[in-house]
């Protein structure tokens, strides 16, 4: 029998980022591979941090479909949240090709809905509003793909283990190492309901003592300040834009509007795949 073969494709979040081992970075999908059978499980990563949806679809696609895997995670979409070029149109069409190429191809497929950057990381108001819509069409979509595929879908953007500050790195951005361990225990539970997960679930609890206060925040202020700025530099002009019109339209009392505005670009979104696979059948 085989090898079962798990890939994982993603940005920083399924890279490890927050769950430091020698050498680098663990993460969830790491701890949750060897619970997939209880014989050889073949784990490749090839998540990177900063990734966004292109280069999943453009990099590690390509890359996942040569190893023939039989399960692959697709976690993306925050990264593009946080950039000024930011289209939910073009995020729903790439998610929709990496998709249909991992399942035409016999792999079961993994995704998640993400918690919202603007809250995670204490924005004010106005400035985290925007980054919220913009998440949550990103999870629309996924779900929405998800059930179009298939595909196993975990809603990781609510629940307690978002509030619990034990759950998360000094960034506010990443999981600890017990945020990775539970987002694996949940990915694992997924997979065992649907008979695609046959060894024991990976333990909650941390492997390694948690950092220091003094350790968190000498990281923040140094390589996480810095993680945080290369991602949302372009972004800051828009998104002072996005806050001023978004002050606007609460002080009119007409907030709603915005996100109506975004209900319906998800819409019209996913109605153009739908209409794009009319016309390639015809």
């Amino acid at each position: 029998m085989r090898p079962v073969r798990f890939v994982a494709l993603g940005d920083s979040l399924t890279e490890g980022v927050g769950d430091p081992v020698e050498g680098g970075w663990r993460g969830w999908a790491a701890l949750l591979a060897p619970s997939l059978a209880a014989s050889e499980v073949e784990f490749t990563n090839l998540a990177v941090s900063g990734a966004q949806t292109r280069d999943v679809l453009e990099k590690q696609l390509p890359a996942a479909l040569a190893l023939r895997p039989d399960l692959v995670s697709v976690l993306i979409g925050v990264n593009d949240t946080l950039r000024c070029t930011f289209d939910i149109h073009e995020v729903a069409a790439r998610l929709d090709t990496v998709y249909g190429a991992l399942t035409r191809r016999g792999a079961t497929v993994l995704t998640a809905c993400l918690p919202d950057p603007g809250a995670m990381l204490g924005l004010p108001g106005a400035l985290a509003r925007p980054l919220a819509r913009r998440q949550r069409a990103v999870n629309a979509v996924v779900h929405a793909l998800s059930g179009r595929y298939g595909a196993l879908h975990l809603h990781a953007d609510s629940g307690e283990w978002i509030a619990d500050r034990a759950m998360w790195s000094a960034d506010r951005l990443h999981p600890g190492e017990r945020g990775h361990r539970q987002l694996a225990v949940r990915c694992h539970a997924l997979l065992a309901r649907a008979g695609l997960a046959s060894g024991p679930a990976p333990s909650p609890e941390p492997e390694f003592p948690a950092p220091t206060r003094t350790a968190s925040l000498w990281w923040l202020a140094t390589a996480g300040t810095g993680w945080v700025a290369r991602r949302c530099t372009d972004l800051l002009p828009q998104l002072l834009t996005l806050a001023a019109d978004e002050l606007h339209h609460r002080a009119r009392g007409i907030s709603a509007r915005l996100d109506l505005r975004t209900s319906a670009a998800v819409s019209a979104a996913l109605t153009a795949l739908s209409v794009g696979e009319v016309e390639e059948a015809a």
